[in-house]
């Protein structure tokens, strides 16, 4: 064998090895494309898609915690400081179908007082869909109306219920006009009892509230109704407002149409709810609320009941930076039918997210 052919058979055994072994290569393979998460603008700020579907979530909530200096419900109920804290967390969701936006509400609070009590509530839980709303959210006695004044203590004087369960219908023209029915739970069941004591164990007819509107410019109006089913008896509330840019203002009435009972609607809280005292015959709000910068505002509210209960209540709502805010207010509220009064006050620290 000459030196070109053992040359050659080497070459050729090189070459084999080769590619035997590169047969053998492990190639990466390629990443995963990325999926960011988009933006979801359609159901306003702040919601997104949840990664690999076409529904949108929206997260936020609070974290407040605040010192209280006697109570303005109740001058029995507590003498000297009480320091509590709470946070919440609030999921939304909305997707799109061909009915419209359907949408789902939850809200989760947690709070901690003195004395190491902590509770949990399961605050708002509903689903929407085409005007529709069902589950727990505040009684639209209240929110069809915007509740009370921009103050803590907005409900001394008892302004209706809050968290329930209902099957509500919020319709909207367009043009400022507005309108809402909803069944509400009428607190049924083993144990239950009405406004006024009465046994609504076996009771199952659900209470109604109705209610329309109209805006126009910097005026609004708008009036409520709601029958408390198990007391046969109701009440209704009547609200106008006003913004003028430098100043904003509400007036609000309420009738109830049997002043000698209390009802879900018109009943009452803190002293007037353990001495057997609602409003009577009727009740009236108003207030006044004043920007004086871009952080800084000033809120009066005031209240009082045909069985003589007076209710003032004035804070001042600083926002140092935004989403966070400081708010000290206090609160004057005369009991005249038990001859008791109390002054109150609160300074609240709060951060939305």
């Amino acid at each position: 064998m000459n030196i070109k052919s053992l040359l050659l058979g080497s070459a050729a055994a090189l070459v084999a090895v080769s590619g035997a072994h590169a047969a053998d290569a492990i190639v990466a393979a390629e990443p995963e494309p990325l999926e960011y998460v988009r933006i979801c603008d359609a159901y306003g700020a702040g919601y997104f898609f949840i990664p690999g579907t076409e529904t949108c979530l929206k997260i936020g909530g609070k974290v407040r915690t605040e010192g209280e200096w006697y109570d303005a419900y109740n001058p029995n109920s507590r003498l000297g400081t009480l320091w509590h804290t709470r946070a919440e967390l609030r999921l939304q969701t909305a997707s799109d179908t061909e009915y419209g936006p359907l949408k789902t509400n939850t809200e989760i609070r947690w709070d901690w007082n003195d004395g190491n009590s902590t509770s949990t509530n399961l605050l708002h839980a509903s689903i929407s869909l085409g005007g529709f709303t069902v589950g727990k959210e505040d009684s639209q006695f209240n929110v069809f109306t915007g509740y009370a004044g921009d103050v803590i203590n907005d409900d001394v004087v008892y302004d209706g219920p809050y968290e329930l369960n209902q099957i509500t219908y919020n319709y909207d023209a367009g043009n400022g006009f507005t309108a809402v029915i909803s069944l509400e739970d009428s607190n049924s069941g083993t144990g239950a009892t009405g406004a006024n004591g009465e046994d609504s164990s076996d009771h199952y007819a659900p209470d109604v509230v109705a209610g329309v509107g109209y805006k126009a410019g910097a005026w609004g109006f708008k009036v409520v109704g709601g029958y408390d089913s198990i007391v046969e008896e109701g009440a209704v509330k009547a609200r106008v407002d006003a913004d003028f840019g430098v100043f904003s203002a509400f007036v609000m009435g309420g009738w109830n149409t049997d002043g000698d009972k209390l009802n879900k609607y018109a009943g009452s809280n803190g002293a007037g709810a353990a001495s057997g005292i609602g409003w009577g015959d009727w009740a009236v709000w108003g207030g006044v609320g004043v920007p004086i910068n871009e952080k800084l505002k000033w809120n009066l509210q005031l209240a009082y009941t045909d069985s003589k209960i007076f209710a003032a209540t004035t804070n001042v709502k600083w926002n140092p930076v935004k989403n966070l805010l400081i708010e000290p207010e206090v609160s004057y509220t005369n009991w005249d039918s038990i001859n008791q009064d109390q002054w109150a006050g609160i300074l609240r620290f709060e951060r939305t997210f």
